[in-house]
């Protein structure tokens, strides 16, 4: 019986030695060759409303000066990996959605707090060491509530009055939207490393033990009156903690861009109206300025990776795309000055291809008089809507006179972080493609301009793109 045993178990051992020389990815069974370690592969589906913008190259900017203003666009061959891009502008309806939330977590959070209400009576008397007093020790038992009267006293909460006209209305100043963002680029580079050892890789030179690193984070936080301050900190680097940004952002947009970005113009009903009202639920968002497109690709990145699972890890952020990015996806497939492909800005019959300013003081030539719908011109060759006019789009690049040139030839783009002490110069943002009130010459792909990343415009929208995850390799025919 034992020597049966014994045998069994040889023979099980062997077959577990055999099966792991023999897994994919292991060691050959035959010669103990290195094959590789496999892995498992993803097919990343197409993200709802994108298009997949794939990897090129392409002469950014013209050689030729603008007619209208003289500027020279600076020029330079670029390359760009493959990514994902809304195939049209994000609408008021989408941004809607993010204020809601924003407002629903707000009051999902004072549901949860037992003495949120500002009713005295619901409060749990303390003693001077913060310890209850009985024999309110079970406050639900000593004190009991109705949820009915809870739920409505969170939810008014976070509506306010016209303190003249008396009209309900969200109060905006509470719809702050709290967010963190871990700088993978920084922690990356050399000079930061924790251990001083790898901060230096030149073996001719001894690295300082002593080195004090600083490290500058950008932190914020809402006083007792509601208002946000943000801060850059700079301090000794001490840990992975220091990358780690915090920021705080008000996520309504400025409804009053209409009224402050044209003078003596009757466009109160698009102030009142634009962002809440049904009938503009599919025209594109305006009024928010760069850092609330940036908290909406936070929070739009979020609201997806808690419905994957452990599949989250692999799939990229949301985000603006780079300046480059921007124009490459524009140009389509051929390279266009102008998203399509004829000549000109209309057909033989008269029908516009974009929505611009067509004529002097003419906004309705094109059939329209101030955004319109989006996706109602035809798409490029990439399949995206609007890449010219309708408004003009916030992209992630700070926006500087040499432009690309100050740029890598791959995947070129230009960050910064303005501090709110900054100067107000350095927190201009490139913004692409035109808008509505704009004449031809600022509709092209290659034309740049740009707006302060504190400031909403009634011209001003954005979309989002997605870096594609592992893009496929062939060789070109």
């Amino acid at each position: 019986m034992k020597k049966l045993l014994f045998a069994i178990g040889t023979v099980v051992f062997a077959l577990v030695v055999a099966s792991c020389f023999s897994s994919k990815g292991g060691s050959s069974a035959t010669g103990g060759e290195v094959t590789g370690v496999s892995g498992t592969s993803m097919g990343e589906p197409a993200p709802y409303g994108m298009v997949l913008v794939k990897r090129g190259s392409l002469k950014m900017g013209t050689e030729n000066t603008d007619s209208l203003w003289g500027k020279d666009v600076p020029t330079r061959d670029i390359s760009v990996d493959a990514f994902w891009m809304d195939e049209k502008e994000v609408t008021n309806s989408m941004y809607r959605q993010f204020v809601y939330w924003v407002r629903d977590s707000i009051i999902r959070e004072r549901l949860a707090d037992p003495a949120y209400g500002g009713d005295e009576s619901y409060k749990i008397e303390e003693d001077k060491y913060g310890e209850p007093v009985t024999p309110h020790l079970n406050w639900n038992k000593a004190l009991p509530r109705n949820p009915d009267e809870d739920q409505e006293r969170a939810i008014e909460s976070v509506y306010t009055h016209h303190p003249v006209t008396g009209e309900k209305m969200l109060d905006v100043k509470q719809l702050n939207y709290r967010y963190e963002v871990f700088d993978y680029v920084t922690a990356a580079k050399r000079k930061y490393r924790l251990d001083p050892k790898e901060r230096n890789l030149n073996t001719d030179f001894q690295n300082d033990q002593e080195e004090v690193v600083m490290i500058s984070k950008d932190t914020a936080y809402v006083d007792d009156d509601g208002v946000i301050h943000r801060e850059t900190i700079t301090r000794p680097l001490s840990s992975m903690w220091d990358f780690l940004n915090t920021y705080i952002v008000n996520v309504y947009p400025d409804t009053t861009c209409w009224i402050n970005d044209f003078q003596n113009a009757e466009n109160e009903v698009y102030m009142r109206l634009y962002f809440t009202h049904s009938n503009y639920n599919e025209y594109p968002v305006v009024g928010v300025n760069w850092e609330q497109a940036n908290a909406f690709c936070n929070w739009r990145t979020d609201f997806l990776l808690k419905g994957l699972g452990s599949q989250a890890k692999f799939i990229q952020r949301y985000r603006l795309p780079t300046e480059a990015e921007w124009e490459f996806a524009a140009r389509g497939k051929d390279g266009n000055e102008l998203p399509w492909q004829q000549d000109g800005v209309s057909s033989d019959k008269g029908c516009y291809y974009a929505n611009f300013k067509p004529d002097r003081g003419n906004y309705t030539k094109d059939g329209n008089l101030i955004t319109s719908k989006t996706g109602i011109y035809s798409a490029n060759s990439n399949g995206l809507y609007d890449m010219a006019g309708n408004v003009a789009e916030w992209t992630s690049t700070v926006y500087t006179e040499a432009g690309v040139l100050s740029m890598s030839d791959m995947n070129p783009t230009l960050t910064y972080n303005a501090a709110k002490e900054d100067p107000y110069a350095l927190k201009k943002k490139s913004v692409r493609g035109g808008s509505w009130k704009d004449p031809e010459s600022f509709i092209k792909s290659v034309w740049r301009s740009y707006e302060y990343q504190n400031v909403g415009r009634s011209f001003v929208g954005f979309r989002c793109v997605r870096s594609q995850l592992g893009t496929a390799s062939k060789q070109k025919k």
